[in-house]
């Protein structure tokens, strides 16, 4: 997905506005498993998928615990590390080979107070982060990892073909053997 499709699908910009974005913005690619953010680190860039498939996961004494999958045209970014320069709470790995969009946090603050187009589109995108984050909490706290599944196979079937089966599993909240039984019920 190039980057012109990405910013327009967070909120559309006049063309001035995103050219002037744009040339703070840099491709970069990583290969799979790459660390794209570790947890209790600042990170000053946000991040948009041209291609590719990242997790978002904490780590527990006992094992990590994926909580969030993007790909294509998604962004990543550590909210506290955005909003409030402080470590952010978790680790993004690379589940595929990917290229990505950069964007220095610092580069865009300054443009917000430079342009009210660019301001507004942040206001959109920090707006479509919080929506995504309330889905999430609702998500884990009212469904059964069955209805999740389901959710996957509705809204990002794609993930599913794409992801290893113990990162699902974890994201359910469940065991592989749990998550085997929900796909052979489905079946």
């Amino acid at each position: 997905m190039n980057i012109d499709e990405i910013l327009d699908n967070i909120y559309p910009l006049q063309e001035s506005s995103k050219l002037s974005l744009k040339k703070y913005i840099t491709e970069v690619s990583h290969p799979k498993n790459f660390c794209l953010m570790e947890a209790e680190k600042i990170v000053p860039y946000i991040y948009f998928i041209k291609k590719g498939i990242v997790r978002a996961y904490a780590s527990t004494a006992e094992n990590d615990i994926s909580f969030w999958f993007g790909n294509e045209g998604q962004t990543v970014i550590s909210m506290r590390s955005y909003v409030e320069d402080k470590p952010g709470y978790e680790n993004i790995e690379l589940l595929e080979d990917c290229e990505l969009y950069k964007l220095e946090t610092d580069s865009l603050r300054k443009l917000f107070n430079e342009d009210i187009h660019i301001a507004n589109w942040g206001r959109k995108f920090a707006e479509r982060e919080l929506i995504k984050t309330e889905e999430l909490i609702i998500s884990r706290q009212f469904k059964t990892a069955l209805e999740r599944y389901k959710d996957l196979m509705r809204d990002k079937s794609d993930l599913l073909k794409r992801v290893q089966l113990g990162h699902i599993a974890s994201y359910l909240g469940i065991t592989q053997v749990s998550l085997s039984r929900i796909r052979a019920e489905i079946k």
